[in-house]
């Protein structure tokens, strides 16, 4: 296997609650209260819709179909393992590459130096000098089958640079898989978008996004049905530890997990216009938000990849939640 590429679990589609819109000709992130579920496709008027997106916004009414925003989606996860489900790191990007410059766990970080990969300690965006001189964010991306999708090894990725929806899937992750005795993946869930306002927000709503279990189910039953799963696949012969264990891996063969491909839209997310020096720890919505200090605009190189002339509205692929 060829070294230095970090191998994630494949993908083949996206969730997202914000999107991009064209304002004085330049794309800008705008946030959203809906999840919107893309292919991998982006076509001149944007990224492309999944077809599971016009099955869960559509309804049945008097007169037919009618369409509904989407704020909850029938989910299972992909392995017992949240840390595999879930992996948030505090991150830096070049702002003219979209390459990571530095990727940190509060404790250590990986850091591109003049004399190449460094490992250096990682007190925090709040505590690091680089952090605030270059816009360090927690950056957080979930996995999930969504139901429906077919594809039994795909999945379906979240993107997030938002601090609440992060430490709310961390918990219930953490949660389910003690509650459940490590059978997370067995277990029926929803991805469910709430909401909630604060004084950093200056009580306008900061969307955010939490993982629960299906309102017909509850806890104790979810638990047997999990265990019960998770005996039939030991019996017929599937062996999910092992798995896991190629996941962890995989995931460790490379320095960094985002390839050249996919930073350009994270980096409207991270760094819109304004850009922003380093987040507090409770940020704003990434579209409204204030900083108390602005760095140098960013030059064209991202916006051209993104497509000057496309049609306004595209929904991105890293959704502006908190």
């Amino acid at each position: 296997m060829i070294k230095g590429l970090a191998i994630t679990p494949p993908v083949i589609g996206r969730i997202c609650i914000g999107k991009l819109v064209q304002k004085q000709d330049k794309w800008v992130p705008e946030k959203d209260d809906s999840f919107t579920l893309t292919t991998q496709i982006q076509q001149k008027g944007g990224w492309l819709l999944h077809p599971l997106h016009q099955h869960y916004s559509s309804q049945k009414s008097g007169q037919g179909q009618e369409q509904t925003k989407i704020r909850a989606i029938p989910v299972r996860v992909l392995f017992n393992d949240s840390d595999l489900n879930l992996r948030a790191e505090y991150s830096v990007f070049d702002r003219q590459t979209g390459r990571p410059l530095c990727v940190g766990n509060g404790e250590v970080a990986r850091r591109v130096g003049a004399q190449g990969m460094e490992e250096v300690s990682c007190p925090g965006p709040e505590r690091c000098a680089f952090a605030g001189q270059q816009g360090c964010k927690l950056y957080g991306r979930l996995n999930l089958f969504v139901e429906g999708q077919g594809d039994e090894l795909g999945s379906f990725i979240f993107r997030t640079t938002g601090y609440n929806s992060v430490r709310t899937l961390a918990a219930r992750l953490k949660y389910l898989e003690a509650v459940s005795g490590g059978h997370t993946r067995y277990l029926p869930l929803t991805l469910r978008l709430r909401a909630k306002s604060t004084t950093q927000s200056y009580r306008t709503p900061v969307y955010y996004v939490d993982l629960t279990l299906r309102e017909e189910t509850n806890l104790t039953e979810a638990v047997r049905q999990a265990q019960e799963a998770a005996q039939r696949d030991q019996e017929a012969g599937l062996a999910i530890d092992q798995m896991e264990q190629a996941a962890r891996e995989l995931l460790r063969n490379g320095q960094f997990e985002d390839i050249d491909e996919e930073v350009p839209m994270l980096l409207e997310e991270f760094y819109p216009e304004p850009e922003m020096t380093a987040s507090s720890s409770t940020s704003q919505p990434l579209a409204t938000a204030t900083a108390p200090k602005r760095l140098r605009p960013r030059s064209s190189p991202l916006t051209s990849k993104l497509g000057k002339n496309a049609a306004p509205s595209p929904p991105t692929p890293e959704p502006q939640s908190q």
